[in-house]
């Protein structure tokens, strides 16, 4: 069945839920019936409902979509709007059970006036109000369903969101609704009322959720593949809507699609908010997705002079996994990569994956890994790691996620150097030959650092190509996890995981600025699935005093992503340069995040240089 937000909880539970939240402040909660009220009367100027808690009686609409799984319910509409832009003439009403009204049904609905937060409270979403516990009566069958309101490009204002009020933690809920001029306004102002959308750009793929992000305006931010690029936390791209479908799996298979390609055709249905992005077309018609033929990247070949050093996440790799999936992600090394010399791996787990019985060693999945390599026609690849402290690394429990170093040994020798273990760090000092060395190689970097605790460690090497030392960093910072969707109710949103990230970049910048300070002109290469943009103040940390360079800034502003979330195309993977790194070659290897079909959510990255 399609991805939906659950709604068990009782929507009394919930009504006074919200209230205990202040989302709906001002308002009552008691019992009170308020009869002879219309839809727009429910939704209101801002985005709670003026009657929140309220018995409502005879409230009256066309019948515009049924959800028969998930989330069970009906979308009803008033064909008799208002002449106030700011009121939605649409409403869900909740059943729980399997609804008995179909579209085009008139009817009378008698109950409960809430407000539904996806997610939770805590989550920051916005919330849905709705009718709960209701009484319906049919009053007639077949009727026209009201016509729905275009959404395009030129409907969508530029603007995001409001500033959110001061005086309500940065929350916008009480502000009264501007739909004319930011977009979160005009969708809100549309919540629950039948919508179309014409021919769209595929802006995010299809997922095993069932569901695709398209956007209503080609123009805004585009890459040269098909998507919408992120690149600022003012450049939200407001045309981006997700759709689904309303029709069940069994009945009518999701499409696929992958970015730049279309959905054409119209896509008509109510406009819901669910808590993964946000605003929805919940399509009763669904267009139909034209294949444009987006095609799986590669990168150049490194010359014999030339370095070529990449990073990949490859999400959660283990023993366990089908061998289907090592082949595909040692192909993507041979094919799409060229063959590195040096990669960088993020998500690699221990040898029995998820089993959490303090297993910490990943040679197996290695030598998997790297035995699906050579038989791709690749390199005999060579690795070095340190094993994790069990179930301190965070990740999967159990799966012990670390970063590891394949290296090429034909071209590229490792100086293995002391006994590095998890709770140990490297450190810096001036080498034999007067340059830097680490003390541990391969090393973790300051592992007791407060910043690190339940995350990735950054697993630090020394690497010699052509008789020139190269320092290689790899990281897999702090995930995203507990931040606020761009579709907050708190405007900006909240982004607290970037608190944690914002310390583990200081650390990393701290050491790098350790090895320069033996050798100016030190090659030091820091990359990995940083989490956070080119943009952020992650990365703005990692550079601190020009230590660091973010090399994907080189790439014009179209290139710039390795990551697709919610129609979003953004950085989340880099490679950071030191001064040393005069001259380099950067490409974002796009070979995952575009597509339905994946062998991890990520893309990879290249750089090629002449140390």
């Amino acid at each position: 069945m399609p991805s939906s937000i659950p709604r068990s909880a009782a929507v009394a539970a919930v009504v006074s839920a919200a209230l205990a939240a202040g989302l709906l402040a001002g308002s009552s909660a008691s019992a009170e019936t308020a009869a002879g009220v219309r839809i727009h009367d429910i939704q209101g100027t801002t985005r709670t409902s003026p009657l929140v808690g309220k018995q409502v009686t005879g409230v009256t609409g066309i019948v515009t979509g049924v959800r028969t799984y998930g989330s069970r319910g009906f979308w009803i509409q008033d064909p008799q709007a208002d002449d106030d832009a700011a009121t939605s003439e649409g409403l869900f009403v909740f059943t729980s059970s399997v609804p008995t009204v179909a579209v085009g049904d008139a009817v009378s609905v008698n109950g409960t006036v809430g407000e539904y937060v996806p997610g939770g409270l805590n989550s920051g979403n916005q919330s849905l109000t709705q009718l709960s516990r209701p009484t319906v009566t049919v009053l007639s069958s077949g009727n026209p369903v009201p016509a729905p309101v275009t959404i395009s490009g030129f409907s969508v204002p530029d603007a995001y969101a409001p500033e959110g009020d001061p005086a309500a933690g940065g929350s916008i809920n009480g502000l009264a609704l501007e739909p004319d001029t930011y977009a979160l306004d005009y969708y809100e102002s549309l919540e629950g009322t039948n919508v179309r959308i014409g021919s769209s750009r595929v802006v995010g793929a299809s997922t095993e959720h069932a569901e695709l992000w398209v956007t209503v305006k080609p123009w805004e931010n585009p890459s040269p593949r098909g998507g919408a690029v992120y690149g600022s936390y003012t450049a939200q791209n407001t045309g981006r809507l997700k759709v689904q479908s309303l029709t069940p799996l069994a009945q009518q298979p999701f499409p696929t699609a992958n970015v730049g390609d279309w959905l054409a055709g119209p896509s008509e249905g109510p406009l819901d908010f669910d808590q993964f992005g946000g605003y929805k077309v919940t399509a009763r018609t669904l267009g139909t997705v034209v294949d444009r033929g987006l095609e799986r990247e590669s990168t150049e070949k490194q010359h014999k002079n030339e370095l070529a050093v990449a990073t990949y996440n490859v999400e959660n790799l283990d023993p366990s996994d089908p061998q289907e999936k090592f082949d595909a992600l040692a192909a993507a090394v041979v094919d799409n990569l060229a063959s590195p010399d040096i990669l960088a791996l993020e998500e690699i787990q221990d040898d029995n994956g998820a089993k959490n019985d303090g297993t910490v060693a990943a040679g197996r999945t290695l030598k998997k890994f790297t035995d699906a390599i050579v038989a791709a026609g690749g390199p005999a690849y060579e690795w070095r790691s340190v094993d994790p402290v069990n179930n301190k690394d965070g990740g999967e429990p159990g799966g012990n996620i670390r970063q590891v170093f394949l290296f090429n040994p034909e071209r590229v020798s490792f100086a293995d150097r002391g006994a590095g273990d998890a709770t140990t760090a490297t450190g810096v000092v001036r080498g034999e030959r007067g340059g830097a060395a680490l003390t541990l190689s391969p090393g973790r970097i300051d592992p007791g650092n407060t910043a690190w605790e339940n995350s990735r460690k950054p697993l630090a090497g020394e690497f010699t190509f052509r008789g020139r030392t190269v320092f290689v960093i790899a990281n897999h910072f702090g995930s995203k996890g507990g931040d606020e969707s761009l579709a907050s109710h708190h405007q900006p949103p909240v982004r607290s995981s970037e608190a944690k990230r914002l310390l583990q970049a200081q650390a990393v910048n701290t050491f790098v600025k350790d090895i320069l300070a033996v050798e100016k002109q030190a090659d030091v290469l820091v990359l990995g699935d940083i989490n956070d943009f080119e943009f952020s103040e992650t990365t703005k940390a990692l550079t601190e005093g020009g230590a660091l360079y973010p090399a994907v800034k080189s790439l014009p502003r179209g290139e710039r992503y390795s990551y697709v979330f919610q129609g979003n195309s953004q950085v989340l993977d880099q490679i950071l340069t030191s001064p040393g790194v005069h001259h380099f070659e950067y490409d974002s290897v796009h070979i995952n995040a575009e597509f339905a079909e994946q062998n991890s959510d990520h893309d990879p990255q290249v750089l090629r240089f002449r140390p």
